[in-house]
């Protein structure tokens, strides 16, 4: 079964694309997104993000970065991570505006706010599809070395997804079977758009 994947992060654009990135390379049919109102990167201090609108393309933002400060930016791990952005995708994309015609069959999200904001989203569309989707919570710390483990941990639920018939059939068992194998919760919801 060939399934179309979402990535779906808040506004830093690291655990969705993480996970893009690995599903990408593994062949999968994956797109990502932000639910924040703008993409937001660690700057020098907490108090001072470095903030983007959506559809500034990655390439602009580790340019610009790399003028700021190109060593903290190095060292805090952000450049190397716009590279990889930028390998994957031209731009962020934020869910809200630019998942409207997306026909995603699964939808990943790495924190259970988001989790919550897709869902009402969806909830809140009109329904001119009326598709079944699947909404899958695996909560990630937002870090360069857990969001590599959250998106291998996805790349294995998504071969779970793909080796099943119906993956409506069986979801309840590949849950349980992914929750004892790795201990960790999932949320998860049936929705549709």
């Amino acid at each position: 079964m060939k399934l179309r994947y979402a990535m779906v992060c808040s506004s830093n654009q690291n655990r969705s694309m993480e996970a893009h990135s690995l599903l990408k390379r593994e062949g999968f049919d994956v797109s990502s997104y932000g639910t924040g109102a703008h993409v937001k990167l660690p700057g020098p201090s907490l108090r001072e993000p470095n903030v983007y609108e959506f559809g500034t393309p990655y390439k602009q933002m580790y340019d610009d970065l790399r003028r700021k400060d190109a060593d903290l930016y190095k060292r805090n791990g952000i450049l190397p991570m716009l590279k990889r952005n930028y390998s994957v995708k031209t731009a962020p994309q934020r869910w809200q505006e630019n998942a409207v015609d997306g026909r995603f069959d699964v939808i990943f999200t790495f924190e259970e706010k988001v989790f919550d904001t897709v869902i009402e989203d969806l909830n809140n569309r009109r329904q001119p599809l009326v598709r079944t989707v699947l909404i899958i919570n695996l909560e990630v710390k937002d870090n360069h070395e857990e969001a590599a483990i959250g998106a291998k941990l996805t790349l294995d639920l998504c071969q779970e997804l793909e080796s099943v018939d119906c993956w409506e059939d069986s979801i309840d068992d590949i849950v349980i079977l992914f929750e004892q194998q790795h201990n960790r919760k999932l949320l998860y919801s049936i929705s549709f758009y």
